[in-house]
């Protein structure tokens, strides 16, 4: 994105030293959180541009289109930055209702009880199913 008037709203976020800002996911119908990814300029302002969530994969050093490989697209709703202009919220519509590389509908699916995290949201698709490998 060139530097102009339309993309100053870029400026105003405060990356951090890797020039990244964390992005929580969340349902725009429910506000349950789906997930949390990092976000750099280039993925914020292409998630404007495409109407994505688009993310910045720190493992593999690239920009990922969420849903880029299982089909399960975040449509953007909203966007929101905080008060500390240093977290990013995405009001999303979730397709295929499943965010987590799990397959399940959040990445947030363990609850702690009695001093150990237990499984309380259930797999919706099996992830083989989600991620085939092509050979």
């Amino acid at each position: 994105m060139s530097s102009n008037t339309s993309d100053t709203f870029l400026d105003q976020v405060r990356w951090n030293s890797d020039g990244l800002v964390p992005a929580i996911a969340q349902d725009h119908l429910t506000d349950q959180v789906l997930m949390v990814a990092w976000m750099n300029r280039e993925a914020l302002g292409l998630t404007v541009t495409e109407q994505r969530a688009i993310y910045w994969s720190r493992s593999r050093k690239k920009l990922w289109r969420k849903g880029e490989e299982s089909g399960h697209v975040q449509q953007i709703k909203e966007i929101r930055l905080d008060c500390d202009e240093d977290v990013i919220i995405l009001k999303v519509e979730q397709l295929g209702n499943i965010a987590c590389h799990t397959g399940r509908t959040s990445c947030f699916y363990r609850k702690l009880e009695n001093g150990s995290w237990q499984t309380v949201e259930p797999v919706i698709k099996d992830p083989t199913d989600i991620y085939q490998k092509s050979n």
